[in-house]
């Protein structure tokens, strides 16, 4: 029977800790939540010497102190889980600063073995560090890797198997931090130790020592014992004084002061460097890449490039996909007779689910392009231009992130982006960053976008999409200048950026971002968009037109089919092919105009019609008829919903039985479209209100006060900027 191992994978940002659990566990991944919170968990499993090894792929974190959720929910599962080791992933190239987080696992007393990854980049920077000394000094297995190459995971995962089976127990390491904080902690430990209510999960020394650091969620645990926890309170406070009137530092400074120094004495023995001074290959690059001139013109053609990149790789594939669904729609309203069911699965599945199917190769190709940019450490330079457009517009540097997570390059979602503002500690800062997030070209607009570029701007889609990406930050920036200087006046604070090396992606490691990403964009089409999609279908379907309703439409067809029997004296239609007949012709035209007419006015009668005709009273200025206002309610649930719903729109009201034609060709032969028409709905439907999830979200990480504000900001700002772009178009000629 095998034996079950659980390791958890730790390490800074940047470290390679995707890449070494990508990895690991390859296909054998699974996404969750951790409980409580919406910050991502990522497991999978791999079988290796006869162990059943689950790998936990922590959030990267700097820290085991609670400054962010990432570092709560890291140090939670580490204390409450206790795997059966903490594998911490360190940068050799940055000794320093990524052993600071090993340190602190040391104090906790895990189980630690240290992957040191990106050897190559250390020694071609001139560093070569000992990993058998490094171990030593150190006090834990060290083994040296490339993850990106595979190299080094074999050997990883020998030492985990290795170090488990000796079934290693929790053993503090404590160090020592000068006199003044030694003196504080063995107070505090004495009480916690003595305490009965205290959660013995906790090192007693380790949790004196958060306290003295003046962790937030430790300090809060204090209350469960309010005698012991004034007088922990008390010795903190007088350390605190103490550390400020001799040493003018406060104890946490003290405390990492000592942990680097402890840092500097082990590379000191582990680490060897080269004596010249020499730029290594990153910051050659990046003294090109990130140039105040050149950078931005650079990562201008470089995001051109993906864009166009995208539109040519997917042209063929997307052209597929097309055929496929007409197909599909061809083989079921051949075998299934018209009514109810044929309705709900030509007009509610196949037109609506298969509109954002659809779009999978052109999602699939932006992924991957987006991948290369993460991989290779580029998006992190993209990151460290933009800080210095954002400060201008009162955000910090590190809304850069949020922003970009968003969709600043089209492709992301304004979910994690949301969640992204955690890392900002200003509030008016975070605020202002979460509300202008929605405003980016995420994933789920892309295909409302390529639909519509695809159908007008068939001659220019990469220009057209990069100008929208132009167009998405200009509209975010400027609404954050504006809550800046009005609902969320206040000063900017400082922002440091750490730049990660170039590297060169792997493959691997690029089809395993883009597939997680594609297949996140498949499943929700397959869930929530296909719920939707039948609820609006039916929302357009009933109630139906009654017997005296439908009556008209009959005498009109028997009205039409003997004037036309009458003209040819004829007492029935031939039944030979009399499609090249002029009479026939315009007898067909006008039959199918009487259909159309019935269907239009059947979809008008609908719950959803009649939504979609009271709204007209607004959105007329805009262009917008009902079934445009009926996807865009549809579009609140998620973006995708707009074509979907559109889709059913025109198929239930606007089909010639003998064709199957994509809601592309249908819009063109409508005459209420135009380039200025799709342009109007493509910027309304960038800036109007986030969808459901993302609402929520920013409930979470706020209020509904600001939840609601941005619902209103936002529909508010894209119908004034739609409605100036509409009118003035047509004022300029553009359009009708």
């Amino acid at each position: 029977m095998e034996r079950k191992i659980t390791i958890a994978l730790s390490g800074n940002p940047n470290a390679g800790k995707t890449t070494v659990f990508n990895a690991i566990t390859g296909a054998r991944q699974h996404i969750a939540n951790y409980p409580g919170v919406t910050v991502e968990k990522k497991y999978g499993t791999i079988h290796h010497q006869g162990h059943e090894i689950e790998v936990v792929d922590l959030p990267g974190t700097y820290s085991l102190t609670a400054y962010s959720m990432e570092e709560i929910v890291a140090r939670d599962f580490v204390i409450n889980e206790k795997p059966s080791l903490v594998v911490d992933i360190i940068d050799a190239s940055n000794l320093d600063r990524h052993l600071y987080l090993a340190v602190q696992f040391k104090e906790l007393g895990v189980p630690l073995v240290l992957a040191l990854n990106m050897v190559d980049v250390a020694e071609s920077r001139g560093i070569k560090v000992d990993h058998r000394q490094l171990s030593a000094q150190f006090g834990v297995p060290v083994v040296p890797m490339v993850a990106r190459t595979g190299k080094g995971i074999k050997d990883l995962l020998d030492k985990v198997v290795a170090e488990a089976s000796k079934s290693p127990e929790w053993v503090n390491a404590p160090m020592s931090y000068g006199m003044d904080i030694d003196s504080g902690l063995d107070q505090i430990s004495s009480i916690i130790e003595k305490s009965s209510i205290f959660d013995k999960k906790y090192p007693a020394r380790w949790r004196a020592l958060k306290c003295l650091e003046g962790d937030s969620q430790i300090t809060g645990l204090l209350k469960k014992d309010p005698e012991s926890g004034e007088s922990i309170s008390a010795i903190c406070e007088s350390i605190f004084k103490h550390t400020m009137d001799t040493l003018e530092e406060e104890p946490e400074a003290i405390i990492a002061d000592h942990r680097y120094g402890y840092i500097a004495g082990i590379t000191k023995k582990a680490v060897k460097r080269k004596i010249e001074l020499r730029l290594n290959l990153s910051d050659q690059m990046d003294k090109v890449l990130t140039n105040r001139v050149l950078g931005p013109v650079i990562m201008g053609f470089i995001v051109y490039g993906i864009y166009s990149f995208t539109f040519w790789a997917s042209e063929i594939p997307l052209y597929w996909f097309e055929l496929f669904f007409d197909a599909l729609k061809n083989v079921v309203t051949a075998y299934l007779p018209p009514g109810i069911l044929q309705s709900l699965i030509v007009s509610g599945v196949i037109d609506g689910v298969g509109g954002v199917l659809g779009f999978v190769p052109l999602i699939m190709f932006m992924f991957f392009a987006i991948a290369i940019m993460e991989d290779s450490g580029y998006m992190a330079r993209v990151a460290y231009m933009l800080d210095r457009v954002l400060r201008w517009f009162g955000l910090h540097g590190n809304s850069v992130m949020a922003l970009i997570v968003s969709g600043g390059i089209s492709g992301g979602c304004a979910v994690p982006g949301v969640m992204a503002t955690r890392i900002l500690r200003d509030p008016k800062e975070r605020i202002a960053t979460l509300l202008v997030v929605p405003f980016m070209n995420c994933g789920a607009k892309l295909p409302v976008y390529a639909m519509l570029i695809g159908t007008f701007f068939t001659k220019d889609k990469a220009r057209m999409l990069f100008i929208l990406t132009l167009i998405s930050w200009g509209f975010a920036l400027l609404a954050a200048k504006f809550l800046r200087a009005t609902v969320l006046r206040g000063p900017t604070t400082p922002f440091v950026m750490e730049l990660p090396p170039y590297r060169a992606p792997t493959l691997r490691g690029l089809l395993i971002h883009t597939w997680e990403r594609t297949w996140q964009y498949i499943k929700k089409a397959g869930t929530v968009i296909l719920a939707f999609s039948v609820i609006l279908w039916a929302m357009m379907t009933f109630p139906r037109l009654s017997e005296e309703q439908i009556q008209p439409f009959d005498q009109n067809r028997e009205r039409v089919t003997a004037a036309f029997l009458e003209s040819r004296g004829a007492s029935e239609i031939p039944k030979n092919d009399l499609r090249t007949d002029a009479q026939y012709l315009e007898y067909r035209n006008q039959m199918v105009a009487i259909d159309n007419l019935q269907k239009q006015t059947a979809l008008k009668g609908t719950i959803a019609g009649w939504i979609g005709l009271k709204l007209e009273a607004i959105t007329r200025p805009l262009g917008f008829e009902y079934r445009t206002n009926i996807a865009l309610i549809g579009g609140f649930a998620a973006k995708e919903v707009v074509i979907s719903t559109l889709g059913t729109a025109y198929s239930l009201s606007d089909v010639d039985e003998e064709e199957t034609a994509s809601l592309s060709e249908k819009l063109k032969k409508d005459p209420a479209w135009n380039p200025l028409q799709a342009f109007t709905l493509i910027i309304f439907t960038m800036l109007y209100v986030p969808c459901a999830a993302t609402v929520v979200c920013i409930r979470k990480e706020s209020s509904w006060k600001w939840a609601g504000f941005s619902i209103v900001f936002n529909l508010m700002v894209a119908y004034v900027v739609s409605l100036i772009i509409r009118q003035g178009g047509v004022f300029l000629g553009f359009g009708g």
